[in-house]
């Protein structure tokens, strides 16, 4: 049982898995202060006045207007968030900045825009660049006078990055490194003044660099036609014998990869917070279409298909809105613990960004994903309108599908999950092992259906707990198995992987509304009731599915037999009436005519 006032200490990256979370300690967005709801409320402000108002000029490439809107929006303090101050930010606390990442995140283009400036366009140089580097672009990327951009993938190198191809040599008399390659699938790219840009020196040693606007040697290819996101510039970046200072190489030569693949891990949470505020938008616009458009003389929001679109939506951002704010509190506190051990702001953010890399990755895909289906959802409500462009819903659409691309695919981020969760545990830093074998002796024993937890939500603690077990046993028989080859079995790593993403998820959803019942009593809180119970009867059967794929793919016979036992009784939940649960949902949403948890 909780205790409202025990403290415990912040669970380490990957824990969640074998260890119980309190959701007394645990972050949720009613959770926000004052200051934290009114950057929520500007952001939405600057959207509704600055963005949305000239969203078809932004899609035509306007020239001057992206740049002017990225000015403007530093002018109010968006793009200097979390920088230091003595660099010209306003040193907020890292759940703020994910605040500004979801509240911005319904801005199509310009979110993609706002986005690649504040993260890879402005962080590689502020947590690995030297303090000179640091006082020259920073506080020019904070107010916005100066745009970043970021160029690591290359026609043939995109998942692998360090695949690249693009050299660099130092010059004759040892000031400049000469540049040779391209890059590809800039954003940012044809207005942008500073760019990180990753090559091989000698042939093997990847290394970052600061490239300027302007370098002799440094040219942009046209502006890509794109499918979505018409508004985010991307280029081609070409450079031929590029002259770039030496005091422009970006931390240690050689060692590039750890700026690109850090820079990744914040990158994937703040997409996720972005997803998340797009997705909200569009639920809102979809709910009053729904309410407006009338079909057999009665608005098509008050038949039950269109009522299970509508909750589902909601269901999907609620969980997604839940576990991205609880990974944000971690990586805060994380944050601070390292500051207080002596490092610096940008290298405690940067430690406490590795510590999550787990749930950074688990969370990028199940906020792209969530995305995608509320705009594919949508599109499904609005009928024939939904194809066309006269209708918002269909830019969020082609908008969206770039997100399960971004900051590394979605099969890349499964397969990470489970890849950077057994090196934690063959690291020490995560006890596997003990958890996975008590799994498998307690299939051997009598199973145990009774619950001695009486406390509210007990149920539901209990099949969390037995989704946890269904992980420990499906990895470990398949470590067991398939030993050094696992790594090339991606079908049953992504099985493993949508087992973790799922329970991860439907934890989050379920500490918080048991700390939102705690404090406001169930009555007040049916509906979140309604959405976590609804989506965990959900989450059982589809940790059922993967575990039974993934079993399936690697043993046979008696031991099969006996695991698709355990599976069973790990997923096993009691009946729930999901239409109706699905029905008050929706009823709530249409009387308030928007997306309202």
């Amino acid at each position: 049982m909780y205790s409202t006032t025990q403290q415990a200490k912040a669970l380490q990256g990957g824990e969640w898995l074998v260890k119980e979370s309190n959701p007394f300690e645990t972050f949720i967005p009613e959770d926000f202060d004052e200051e934290q709801k009114m950057v929520m409320d500007m952001c939405a402000q600057f959207l509704d006045t600055e963005v949305l108002p000239v969203i078809d000029r932004i899609d035509k490439l306007e020239p001057g207007l992206m740049p002017a809107l990225l000015e403007k929006a530093g002018e109010q303090g968006l793009l200097a968030t979390v920088l230091p101050e003595e660099y010209g930010g306003l040193g907020k606390d890292f759940i703020t900045a994910t605040i500004i990442n979801e509240g911005l995140g319904g801005g199509y283009s310009f979110s993609v825009a706002v986005a690649a400036h504040t993260g890879i366009g402005t962080l590689p140089i502020l947590y690995f660049g030297t303090e000179e580097q640091k006082q020259k672009y920073i506080p020019k990327l904070a107010t916005g006078e100066w745009k970043g951009s970021y160029g690591l993938t290359e026609p043939n190198s995109g998942s692998d990055a360090l695949g690249a191809k693009t050299t660099a040599k130092l010059s004759d008399d040892g000031k400049h490194y000469l540049l040779n390659g391209q890059k590809c699938w800039i954003t940012n790219g044809g207005f942008a003044d500073v760019y990180t840009v990753f090559a091989k020196i000698d042939g093997d040693k990847f290394t970052g660099f600061i490239v300027e606007r302007g370098y002799e040697g440094f040219t942009l290819g046209p502006e890509e036609h794109k499918m979505g996101i018409k508004g985010s510039s991307t280029v081609q970046l070409y450079f031929q014998d590029c002259k770039v200072p030496v005091e422009n190489v970006l931390g240690e030569i050689g060692r590039g990869h750890i700026i690109a693949f850090n820079i990744l891990n914040i990158g994937r949470l703040k997409l996720c917070a972005a997803t998340i505020g797009a997705s909200k938008r569009a639920t809102s616009e979809t709910v009053q279409y729904a309410a407006t458009r009338e079909q057999f003389k009665t608005a098509i929001a008050n038949f039950g298909a269109i009522k299970h679109k509508l909750a589902e939506m909601a269901i999907r951002i609620w969980v997604g809105e839940s576990g991205v704010y609880r990974a944000a509190q971690w990586i805060n506190e994380k944050e601070h613990e390292l500051q207080a051990s002596g490092f610096t702001t940008a290298k405690a953010l940067l430690g406490a960004a590795e510590e999550y890399a787990i749930e950074c990755a688990i969370l990028k895909v199940f906020g792209s994903e969530v995305l995608n289906y509320v705009v594919d959802e949508g599109v499904q409500v609005y009928g024939g309108n939904g194809f066309s462009d006269e209708y918002l819903i269909s830019k969020a659409y082609r908008d969206a599908r770039i997100n399960r691309i971004f900051e590394g695919t979605n099969e890349i981020n499964r397969l990470l999950t489970l890849d950077m969760t057994l090196k934690r545990a063959l690291k020490g830093k995560l006890d596997l092992l003990g958890p996975a074998m008590a799994v498998s002796k307690e299939l051997m024993s009598i199973p145990d259906f009774s619950n001695d937890d009486d406390t509210p939500f007990g149920k539901e603690k209990k099949y969390i707990v037995n989704f946890k077990k269904a992980i420990l046993l499906v990895a470990g028989a398949a470590v067991q198995k398939l030993m050094m080859s696992l790594d090339k079995e991606q079908e049953i790593l992504m099985n493993i992987a949508d087992m973790a993403i799922e329970t991860y998820h439907v934890e989050s959803a379920l500490l918080r509304v048991i700390k939102l019942v705690e404090r406001n009593g169930e009555v007040a809180e049916s509906l979140k009731i309604d959405i976590v119970r609804t989506y965990l009867y959900d989450a059982a059967d589809r940790i059922n599915k993967a575990a039974k794929d993934a079993l399936n793919s690697f043993a046979e016979g008696d031991e099969l037999r006996m695991m698709h036992i355990g599976i069973k009784r790990f997923t096993k939940v009691e009946p729930f009436n999901t239409k109706e649960a699905r029905r008050r949902i929706s009823e709530k949403l249409v009387a308030e005519n928007r997306y309202c948890f």
